[in-house]
């Protein structure tokens, strides 16, 4: 049976005959930013199952980011050479929080290459995606929401990325006693249809405190509602509260 490394070595050589098949710049920069990505899973994948050390993972690494740069170098206008380096970079950064190491300086990088991917192509809906979840993973929530929104109007079956990006704006506003704020999030994810399809962050059960906490009981009830609706409890101590003080 084919290993994972055997599948990414097949699309290294696959990759090294498109460039050496190419008649032009256009041809030999996909060529370098197909060979480019490939190296770039190769490194991720070899370090992640620790097939590699730390020193052939930054060689493996550097190889990636060398044929990234110049497959935009020779095709500057080419949405493919920046998204495929961003993964490169988006990669990377996803090891460094593995290792325990600062991934922030890899994702920014990787941010910068999808938005410019988009920028290129306004149909490469996955460069705006991915620009969403790296957004995400910066806590950047103000961004992944404009990202996420634009992905929607272009793709619907984004909604979930949305609703999760607004419910954990509301999360931070919620931490940072935001209490108006928070809830206006909380809403907006419930209201984008937020459930266990794809959603990580889940509104109704802090929506339903925080309008516990101001006394609005027709607020908590109907977040309850919203929450049997799309088919999420609330918990029982949250519902017994509300219940007694409501009346």
């Amino acid at each position: 049976p084919w290993s994972p490394i055997d599948f990414i070595n097949r699309s290294i050589k696959n990759a090294t005959r498109a460039f050496e098949a190419s008649r032009d710049d256009a041809g030999r920069a996909s060529g370098y930013a197909k060979r480019g990505g490939a190296y770039g899973e190769k490194a991720r994948y070899s370090r992640f199952a620790r097939l590699i050390s730390i020193d052939d993972y930054e060689k493996l690494f550097s190889l990636a980011v060398k044929e990234g740069d110049r497959a935009v170098a020779l095709a500057p206008g080419s949405s493919e050479a920046y998204f495929k380096r961003g993964m490169t970079y988006f990669g990377r950064g996803s090891q460094e929080i593995l290792e325990r190491k600062d991934a922030k300086p890899w994702f920014v990088a990787a941010a910068a290459d999808f938005a410019k991917a988009f920028e290129k192509d306004g149909r490469n809906i996955p460069a705006l995606d991915m620009l969403g979840v790296v957004d995400s993973s910066l806590d950047d929530w103000d961004k992944a929401i404009d990202d996420y929104t634009r992905e929607v109007a272009l793709e619907p079956k984004a909604r979930p990325r949305l609703a999760d990006a607004y419910c954990n704006r509301g999360f931070a506003h919620q931490r940072a006693n935001r209490v108006g704020l928070a809830i206006a999030d909380y809403e907006t994810s419930a209201e984008l249809g937020a459930n266990g399809d794809g959603c990580s962050c889940e509104p109704y059960n802090p929506l339903v405190a925080l309008y516990l906490s101001q006394s609005r009981y027709d607020g908590a009830w109907d977040a309850v509602r919203k929450a049997r609706k799309a088919g999420r409890g609330i918990s029982s101590e949250l519902t017994i509260k509300l219940k007694k003080e409501s009346g």
